[in-house]
């Protein structure tokens, strides 16, 4: 009920926006990671932009928020859990987990290799983690202006966790996307292509980092 009301005001009357944007994001982008024939996880799946817009197989999306049942597209399975608990997914079943601004949301650190372990467990081998997120680096206090981030996170911590666990990382970059959605004007989604292919432009307005690593 907390995160039903909290994600209600913030995202209010923004969702057709949001929906459009992942649209670009997952096929000029992250498409690339996505296999057709294969499984995808969402974790914290929020509204289940990313995860409605993806063309795999087996579409699933995890996350507590009760809404996300709602939002969810045809043929999308949500898991209604915590993700630092067991999953109740099959060992070596998933080709991709992928999460966008979710980590920071975690309580702990523990929660968080929790989490990741959780990750491993599910992904085949060769399978793909991909990360997005605000990096606390470029933000500082910024940061903390919404009530329910607890984890500071970096390319360089998750990556750190990452390889202790057991994944190599593959992509490690510290400056992607503009923070964040929820706030400030709407683009025109032709920038956002643009934005996409002009990779000198990251560094200048990127303070989300990207991290894909492989099992």
């Amino acid at each position: 009920a907390e995160l039903q009301k909290l994600y209600e005001k913030r995202f209010a009357g923004r969702s057709a926006y949001r929906d459009k944007v992942w649209s670009v994001l997952v096929e000029d982008f992250f498409s690339r990671w996505l296999p057709r024939q294969g499984t995808v996880l969402d974790l914290g799946c929020g509204h289940c932009e990313f995860i409605n817009n993806v063309q795999s197989e087996k579409r699933l999306g995890m996350d507590l928020n009760p809404d996300s049942i709602q939002h969810a597209a045809p043929g999308v399975q949500i898991l209604a859990q915590s993700c630092s608990q067991p999953w109740s997914i099959p060992d070596n079943s998933l080709d991709v987990v992928f999460t966008s601004n979710f980590f920071e949301h975690l309580y702990t650190k523990r929660d968080l290799r929790d989490t990741l372990m959780e990750a491993r467990r599910c992904l085949r081998p060769q399978g793909r983690i991909i990360a997005l997120g605000p990096n606390i680096r470029y933000l500082s206090g910024e940061y903390w202006d919404f009530f329910d981030h607890y984890l500071a996170v970096t390319e360089l911590s998750l990556g750190e966790v990452l390889t202790e666990i057991g994944f190599t990382v593959e992509n490690q970059i510290p400056r992607f996307l503009p923070y964040t959605m929820s706030r400030g004007r709407q683009s025109p989604l032709w920038m956002l292509r643009l934005y996409l292919k002009l990779r000198f432009a990251w560094p200048l307005f990127g303070k989300q980092f990207l991290v894909v690593a492989r099992k």
